[in-house]
């Protein structure tokens, strides 16, 4: 937990939280994808606070970001099991690129037989 805000600064990033009333209800992660890209990582909101807006407003926060520092594409992943995560990407814009049937599980993926969607905004 100590190294989070390092490893996204190491990878060109950072990771930021969502605050209610001094208690952590959201956070994400951005980390360098390639060049002029950024991945969205780890977005999560606490079930105590979804359906709130949250995840839309970090979601604006990441696309500024990125925008601020001269990026200008947002990528990210996220799998079936977050169906409310789908939904929200498209209507923010993002542009399915594939999906994919994970074998196993690795750092980005929760586990094998998993299906994963990638998406991409131009910003």
């Amino acid at each position: 937990m100590d190294r989070i805000a390092a490893y996204y600064r190491e990878r060109g990033g950072g990771f930021w939280v969502a605050l209610r009333e001094e208690k952590v209800v959201g956070m994400f992660g951005l980390e360098r994808a390639a060049p002029g890209a950024m991945e969205l990582r780890r977005m999560y909101v606490d079930p105590s606070a979804r359906r709130s807006g949250i995840a839309r407003l970090m979601l604006r926060f990441a696309e500024a970001e990125c925008r601020r520092s001269g990026v200008r594409r947002l990528e990210l992943s996220t799998s079936e099991l977050q169906p409310a995560a789908l939904e929200l990407y498209r209507h923010a814009g993002y542009r399915l690129l594939h999906e994919v049937v994970a074998e196993q599980a690795s750092n980005k993926t929760l586990g094998g037989g998993i299906r994963r969607y990638y998406f991409e905004k131009i910003l």
